[in-house]
């Protein structure tokens, strides 16, 4: 059956729609992005204004009005004015529809207990059509406020009523659904706020902090430290209660019963008033206390069996509930726990005064405010025929009712803390406690006249020992002192000079990335290290393919950081992940930027390459004060990413005399050249050569300077994070352009008669790199495989054709398998144009499919021909040369 607060949220999703605006798509970012890298959590929709696009805010008659009433508290949005009613005012000066909504979306979630306030609307590349950005706290509830809100604005432009109090109860029931609880959140909050990065695991409380070999989990305020033999005996009351009465701890007389018969005669033995509750159960759950009479006694007995098929009968005690806390073996805070009540006053019924209690602006759905509303439920009705009384009733004056059966905050308790008032030997007796049971993080309840006075000189008793305690009561209690009880949690977890982090190096640009994260991760990897890193070909774990496909985006940067093998990341981070959602990872410890060119341009609001070039420098924008962020000084757009950075810099170029380099080496800053030869560092005016380009297989001898780019950035971003000088040469000498290394990256084969090259260059940049090395090549014939992407401009595909005719004698133009949205003429007779512009005779043969084109090219090759295969599926056609490649070293061993 479906949930019913899905069922809502379907219902609103795909309700038939009156509104002339459209959404066209909505992308949820949760990582530093191309809208703010400090503000991770953010809504992006894109929003078609349509007509309204004509229509400000104050040429719609009764718009303003109505919405100021809908939403009066709209008035605090100052929205770059001075001080609050910033909004309203621009409402009357005129704004359009986009913002508004944009403010709409932002109070919506305020007013359902998720405060937040950054925004901000910009026009896109289309007439009339605006990114509304706007952060969240949760983001299914960013989702439902984006499209709540262009349903709330539409109405209002219509002049139809709208009822916001359903919406903002919805998203009430998303917070509660979705958010952490309050204290798996508060030791979130704690790690955040020191730094310590964390990874949610799944859609309840299973909370990774730190990354890598450095992670530690939580669950609730379990943690990947805490015992499970501890958790198990908890759980177990009764074997719980048997260990501390062995271990001298006061606890109440009690039994385990199974049936009704047996309860009779156990309640009889012991005597009334008595406690009945699950032998394994926690907060509260099921249990039922002060029971006077067996008709109650039964009801109760129903109530625990429900969570446990064996129930425990024991005394119960006369006195206050008490929560003690112990976490790491060492008392942190104490709470005094009462019961959701209501007070009479001679005239109200209890419904009204429950009424009266909810009224109090302490009180909230679910966890959202210090108290939380009391429910009505079958606990009310149970408490109230204790006493004899219904909803209906009047209690006296001062008569104190209890509504619920047991003290939890979640069903309206209220909590006081206690903590500088409990006694020395009581805190020794519940260190004791946790350590006779082996919980690091522990709950003891206590039942007694007070704890200020040791336990066994009130006649007071401890009930039980709870797993995961919860924490709100001492985070937030109604009265006295609130208590980090997080910060001792993330003390035990992580000791003061241990770190959570694990070393990251991120690569972005683009063209090259691959290839530069592939050298800097097997570098690294021969250091010593347990390396994971990303590519466009893969997540690898050690050099073990794990996921294979382009993962260059969020959830695979995660699937590193969550590998608790793994002690350094190599993270290559293209512009499709930093667009749909954000970077994987928040800070970095070096990012390298290899270059920017025109490629992708027209995506997701990307048109120009100026915009390209700020979609990369998120990547180094993210770089810690302390690391560094190296930069191509031989690209314009990546060295001006400079100024906007607050990390250190350094600079890489193939000209050791470039006018770039020679100012930031005389300001004593580090940088990688190309010199007489050599790979060199410099600082100031020093210099370390690591390497002779001769002795680096990927360089071809510096004929593949694109590579030799790449050696560059490479071993700059290892060397100023503090990579030996000889592990680094030891990397470039080792590193080399084979299909297990660097699959589609100058993967050479040589042949009998002919020589076939494999490449990913799917951009004009990268058509021209490459065609740098083609051109150096000695060959009777150069023959190029090349093909054309749907989703690019129409002069990107021309200009790939054209530069490709520069480098080749002959042309096969094959499709891929995805032509994204163009048809496969249309690529083609846009191919050939470029081509002909070029070469008006060149010889062009078109094969659409990719397989047969590489089988026409080796079968019509000329003896010392060199075939260029610009591929998109890799695997498959390095699966296919290389049978070509076993066919004809059969042949040979044959002869």
């Amino acid at each position: 059956m479906l949930h019913p607060l899905f069922a809502k949220i379907i219902y609103y999703f795909s309700a038939p729609k009156q509104a002339t605006m459209e959404i066209l798509n909505i992308r949820v970012m949760n990582g530093p992005n191309y809208w703010s890298i400090r503000r991770h959590k953010l809504i992006v929709m894109l929003l078609d204004l349509q007509e309204m696009e004509e229509r400000p805010s104050n040429t719609i008659p009764g718009f303003n009005g109505r919405l100021k009433q809908l939403m009066p508290s709209l008035y605090s949005h100052r929205c770059s004015e001075d001080g609050p009613g910033g909004f309203f005012s621009r409402l009357e000066q005129g704004t359009w529809m986009g913002h508004v909504i944009e403010h709409v979306a932002l109070e919506m979630q305020t007013l359902a207990g998720m405060d937040t306030g950054f925004g901000r609307t910009r026009s896109s590349d289309r007439q009339g059509v605006y990114h509304v950005v706007f952060s969240y706290i949760e983001p299914m509830a960013g989702d439902y406020a984006a499209k709540a809100s262009v349903r709330l604005v539409q109405a209002l432009i219509d002049g139809h009523e709208y009822d916001l109090a359903n919406d903002i109860q919805t998203l009430r029931e998303i917070r509660e659904d979705v958010r952490l609880g309050p204290s798996t959140g508060s030791i979130v909050e704690e790690a955040i706020r020191r730094n310590i990065p964390y990874i949610r695991l799944n859609r309840n409380s299973l909370v990774q902090l730190g990354y890598g070999k450095n992670q530690k989990r939580i669950q609730a305020t379990i943690a990947s430290t805490t015992s499970s033999i501890a958790v198990e005996l908890a759980c177990d009351k009764e074997e719980t209660k048997n260990i501390l009465e062995a271990a001298s701890i006061p606890v109440p007389r009690g039994y385990i019963v199974s049936d009704e018969a047996e309860l009779e005669r156990i309640a009889t033995k012991i005597g009334y008033p008595i406690v009945i509750k699950p032998v394994n159960g926690n907060h509260g759950k099921g249990a039922t206390t002060n029971i006077l009479n067996i008709e109650a006694a039964k009801e109760a007995f129903e109530a625990a069996k429900r969570y446990s098929r064996k129930v425990i009968v024991e005394k119960f005690i006369t006195g206050r509930d008490f929560r003690v806390l112990v976490i790491n073996y060492k008392f942190v805070a104490a709470a005094l726990r009462t019961p959701a009540a209501v007070k009479g006053d001679g005239v109200h019924t209890v419904a009204e005064l429950i009424e009266l209690v909810n009224q109090d602006p302490r009180r909230g759905y679910g966890h959202e405010k210090v108290l939380t509303t009391i429910k009505i439920d079958d606990a009310v009705h149970f408490m109230l025929e204790k006493y004899g009384y219904t909803l209906e009733s009047v209690p006296k004056e001062n008569e104190e009712v209890w509504v619920k059966p047991t003290a939890n905050l979640s069903t309206g308790g209220t909590s006081e803390d206690v903590t500088d008032a409990v006694h020395p030997a009581n805190v020794v007796m519940c260190e004791r406690i946790a350590r006779v049971i082996g919980l690091d993080i522990c709950g003891v309840d206590i039942m007694a006249a007070n704890l200020s006075e040791p336990l066994n000189e009130t006649g007071g008793a401890v009930l039980e020992v709870n797993a995961a305690p919860g924490f709100r009561m001492h985070l937030e209690p109604a009265e006295g002192l609130a208590r980090n009880v997080a910060e001792p949690v993330i003390d035990m977890l992580y000791p003061q000079g241990s770190t959570a982090r694990i070393p990251i190096i991120a690569v972005s640009g683009t063209n090259g990335k691959t290839t530069t994260t592939r050298l800097i991760a097997h570098c690294v990897k021969t250091s010593g290290h347990n390396v994971g890193y990303t590519t466009t070909d893969g997540v690898y774990i050690q050099n073990q393919l794990m996921v294979a496909g382009d993962c260059t985006g969020p959830v695979s940067a995660e699937f590193v950081l969550k590998d608790p093998t793994v002690d350094f990341a190599v993270l290559e981070t293209a512009r499709g992940g930093i667009l749909r959602a954000g970077l994987g990872f928040h800070n970095c410890d070096v990012a390298v930027v290899t270059n920017v060119a025109e490629d992708h341009l027209g995506m997701h609001g990307i048109d120009t390459i100026e915009k390209l070039a700020k979609v990369k420098s998120v990547v180094p924008g993210t770089v810690f004060p302390a690391g560094y962020a190296v930069l191509n000084a031989d690209d314009d757009l990546v060295y001006q990413m400079r100024k906007e950075l607050t990390c250190k810099i350094a600079l890489y170029s193939v000209d050791e005399h470039n006018p770039r380099i020679t100012e930031h080496c005389a300001k004593g800053g580090f940088a990688a050249v190309y010199e007489h030869g050599f790979i060199t560092v410099m600082k100031g005016s020093w210099k370390i050569r690591i390497e002779r380009v001769s002795n680096i297989p990927i360089t071809f001898n510096g004929k593949a300077e694109f590579n030799v780019y790449n050696c560059l950035g490479a071993t700059l971003a290892l060397y100023v994070h503090g990579f030996k000088t000889e592990d680094i040469q030891l990397g470039l000498q080792t590193f080399v352009t084979s299909p297990a290394q660097t699959p589609g990256r100058m993967n050479i084969f040589q042949f009998r008669n002919f020589t076939i090259m494999l490449d990913y260059a799917h951009n004009t940049h990268g058509i021209i790199a490459l065609g740098k090395y083609v051109q150096s090549v000695e060959a009777s014939l150069k023959v190029g495989i090349i093909a054309a992407v749907g989703d690019r401009r129409d002069s990107d595909i021309i200009s790939l054709g054209y530069e490709s005719a520069r480098i080749f004698d002959e042309i096969i133009i094959r499709q891929d398998k995805n032509t994204r949205g163009r048809t496969p003429d249309e690529l083609i007779g846009l191919l050939t144009e470029g081509i002909k512009q070029a070469k008006p005779d060149m010889k062009i043969t078109v094969i659409h499919k990719e397989s047969e084109a590489i089988d026409h090219a080796i079968h019509t090759a000329v003896p010392g021909a060199f075939i260029t295969v610009i591929s998109d599926v890799i695997p498959d056609a390095l699966d296919q040369v290389k049978r070509y490649k076993d066919i004809e070293s059969g042949i040979s061993m044959e002869e």
